[in-house]
């Protein structure tokens, strides 16, 4: 009898605790809100940057490559701004959408594929999510044909939402790398050469000679004939996009600027760019650049996915906002910062 008056009781108020049970867990929810910007590590040696859930650009490093590099580079309407390789040139595969190489360091060629050099990513220090920015710092080694390691390479990444309905949808890609001599190693020399270190190859659609695109320099001028080999302190290739849709295909306008920071060697820059769609920073153009580990190579770029064509006015915007920002320091967690071995934060005077 007791049993059942028990079950009847517990019938009745099962309801009444089941609904105080999701009310509860709904609260736990609601209390956490995943941050805005998220590194999302992937399966085979890939990582996603994200901004309100959409992939921004992703991160490449297995083994597979000989380097590693980002692709896509996405632009506001969620199309990639950036390519896998040469349109017309099988010789230029080595051209992956965004990353590092060089020429020449110590005389030996980190640029092209089927040298015999790599490099490789040894770890990664911390993925930081955040609403303002999520940041991925990694550590790089480039090795040479006969295993010797010659250079080594911390990469900081910040993924940067831009605010503004005008905006919507753009985001900045922030970039501090820091060179020293490969292990054992007293200095290394990255020789003189228009090819290096941070390259970007657009799309077809975006570029001159391929697609319908522009290069513009910060003032104003256009075309690879005026902006190859001179001096500005940013670089912008924009042009048309295929934007996918249920009632068929839009085409809409979007690019990359690239900028060059004042704190870095011999800004403001020189610039290789090319009408068949591609552009970098040449700091070692004119001259070959020392690295040692009493004066390391620092260099901060920024590449800003932007809708529209080149906005001289806007893109002084940007770069006023890059310079005011500080640095990143890679460091040792502190006591009340635990579940990481490394962090990685701003460098605030």
């Amino acid at each position: 009898m007791i049993h059942n008056s028990m079950t009847i009781v517990f019938r009745h108020w099962l309801p009444a605790l089941l609904t105080l049970f999701c009310f509860a867990s709904a609260g736990l929810a609601q209390q956490y809100q995943p941050p805005r910007c998220e590194i999302v590590p992937l399966a085979d040696h890939e990582v996603s940057l994200r901004i309100d859930g959409h992939e921004k650009l992703r991160w490449h490093y297995g083994d597979q490559y000989p380097r590693p590099f980002f692709y896509p580079f996405n632009g506001p309407s969620g199309e990639t701004l950036t390519r896998m390789g040469h349109p017309g040139a099988q010789n230029h595969d080595h051209h992956r959408s965004v990353w590092f190489a060089h020429h020449k360091v110590d005389g030996i060629n980190f640029w092209g594929d089927g040298t015999g050099t790599r490099i490789r990513q040894t770890h990664w220090y911390r993925y930081r999510d955040g609403d303002d920015e999520a940041v991925m710092a990694t550590h790089l080694v480039w090795i040479d044909q006969e295993g010797v390691e010659r250079m080594q390479q911390d990469v900081v990444v910040a993924l940067l939402p831009i605010e503004g309905e005008q905006h919507a949808g753009e985001h900045a890609i922030e970039f501090q790398l820091t060179f020293r001599p490969g292990e054992g190693r007293q200095k290394v020399t990255l020789e003189q050469t228009n090819f290096g270190v941070l390259a970007v190859r657009v799309a077809a659609s975006i570029s001159a000679y391929f697609g319908g695109g522009r290069l513009t320099n910060d003032a104003g001028l256009q075309g690879e004939p005026k902006l190859h080999e001179q001096r500005s302190r940013w670089m912008d290739y924009s042009g048309p996009i295929a934007v996918p849709g249920s009632q068929g295909r839009t085409i809409v306008e979007e690019g990359i600027t690239y900028f060059d920071h004042p704190n870095n060697p011999g800004y403001p820059t020189h610039w290789h760019v090319r009408q068949d769609g591609w552009m970098g920073a040449a700091p070692g153009m004119k001259t070959a650049i020392d690295v040692s580990d009493e004066s390391p190579l620092v260099l901060r770029y920024l590449l800003y996915a932007h809708s529209g064509p080149a906005e001289l006015e806007r893109a002084e915007q940007v770069q006023e906002a890059f310079m005011k920002r500080p640095g990143f320091r890679v460091r040792a967690p502190g006591k009340d910062e635990p579940h990481r071995q490394y962090e990685v934060e701003r460098v605030r005077e």
